[in-house]
């Protein structure tokens, strides 16, 4: 019959051991409570303990101003690469020749099509100054033809009024030599041979001749009449024809004008095409990366041949974070940033105990989100509290940050973050609407300034 573990318990107590003796003296629950009521109390007193509140977002290292980024050199037209004079990672300055293409169109491959142009387009000005002198002499005949009618009319208007007077001298003349041979008549044949018939035929001749007189006076005061008539018909005619030159020659100006203001645009892309064939580091820099190896390769316009950094270039962090943070970041907010390749412990609440991080502050926050639906947030170095930032940085570097906001227990963003409540905002945190971005501070409304 085997024994129960019960009955060894029982005959362990009545034998004299000295070890069951101390087991049965040791109070391990009173033990176990005062380590649990301790372990209590601390984490109660680290739920008050401050917390600092963060928004946290990762990035990358760039430049601070676009003309600070990497820039791609691209040919700005169809050519063929000749020649390089530089190499990848070497230092160029600012005008410094980078790469030297060629003209593979076939309406550029003449040498000279630069001085034939320019060769046109003198002929072409010469032409038009000979047709400008051309209207100003159309327009002076003009006026002479102008002044010879007025004049001819003048002419022709008092020969009229001298055939005129001529005319009523003649009629006056006539009406009195009728007059007279018919008192002559009536005389001869009242007297019976008083008057002789020689003086009769006298004052007939002299009647014939003042009527005849007359007629010619007449006539050539009509034919003065229609001489005026004319006047106007015949130099309307002449000058109308001139003007009809001159307009012609003014036509033939200004097609000439439109002809050498293309030649002259012409001239104008060609000398500046010129200058595109050489490919110059638009300021100080390094030469990253050619696109494009070797000489003879065809390039199109708008395609990159080689990329260029700049040698000195002001560096900031490109933060993402998001959207529902956003509106707790303003510009002057300080950061915390650590570097990828320097060694960082970052405690978010407690920014007094990160080592190997970096301060910063918001200096350009984005009005509108990026592809993937966060704000982007630019930080530069704030040195004035901390270490300047590594000068090995490179860009393209990645990073993260964390923004500082409030102070809170450790209680109260244990409480938050189980309810997921949102990071609270003050009103005077809150950035301005009318604040733009990377402003400190907006102009009033109306103000004029």
């Amino acid at each position: 019959m085997g024994i129960s573990d019960i009955d060894i318990e029982r005959e362990l107590k009545h034998l004299p051991l000295e070890t069951t003796t101390l087991l049965g003296k040791a109070n391990t629950s009173r033990i176990v409570s005062r380590w649990l009521i301790g372990i209590l109390v601390a984490l109660v007193a680290i739920l008050f303990l401050p917390w600092q509140q963060s928004v946290q977002g990762n990035g990358v290292v760039t430049a601070l101003s676009p003309s600070d980024r990497p820039q791609q050199l691209q040919s700005r037209i169809d050519g063929r690469i000749e020649a390089w004079y530089v190499g990848e990672g070497q230092f160029v300055k600012k005008g410094d020749s980078i790469v030297r293409i060629s003209e593979i169109k076939e309406e550029y491959l003449n040498p000279q099509v630069l001085p034939l142009t320019e060769t046109q387009l003198n002929a072409k000005e010469r032409a038009i100054a000979d047709k400008g002198d051309k209207a100003e002499a159309l327009a002076a005949q003009i006026v002479q033809l102008e002044q010879q009618r007025d004049f001819k009319l003048q002419q022709t208007q008092n020969k009229l009024a001298q055939y005129r007077a001529e005319v009523r001298q003649a009629e006056l003349e006539d009406s009195v030599a009728r007059d007279q041979l018919r008192r002559r008549e009536r005389l001869f044949r009242d007297t019976l041979g008083l008057i002789s018939v020689n003086d009769l035929q006298s004052f007939q001749v002299k009647a014939q001749q003042t009527t005849a007189k007359l007629v010619e006076k007449q006539q050539m005061l009509a034919i003065t009449e229609t001489d005026l008539a004319s006047i106007p018909a015949e130099y309307g005619e002449k000058i109308a024809k001139a003007r009809s030159d001159r307009a012609a020659t003014l036509a033939e100006v200004s097609e000439g004008r439109a002809d050498a203001a293309k030649l002259r645009d012409k001239v104008g892309a060609l000398t500046l095409r010129r200058e595109f064939y050489m490919i110059e580091a638009p300021q100080d820099g390094y030469v990253v990366r050619a696109t494009r190896a070797g000489q003879g390769e065809i390039v199109k316009a708008g395609e990159p041949i080689v990329s260029v950094q700049p040698a000195r270039p002001q560096k900031a962090v490109e933060l993402y974070v998001k959207p529902m943070d956003v509106a707790l970041l303003k510009p002057g907010r300080h950061v915390r940033v650590f570097f990828d390749g320097w060694p960082a412990l970052q405690v978010s609440g407690w920014p007094q105990v990160a080592v190997g991080t970096f301060g910063a502050t918001v200096a350009v926050i984005d009005q509108f989100p990026s592809a993937d639906g966060r704000f982007r947030v630019l930080l530069v170095q704030d040195t004035s509290h901390d270490e300047p930032w590594p000068a090995q940085l490179r860009l393209g570097t990645g990073a993260e940050g964390w923004a500082m906001l409030d102070n809170v227990t450790v209680g109260w963003e244990l409480w938050r973050q189980l309810n997921g409540f949102p990071l609270s905002i003050k009103p005077g945190d809150a950035p301005s609407p009318n604040l733009v971005a990377g402003d400190e501070q907006a102009p009033a409304k109306g103000s004029g300034k």
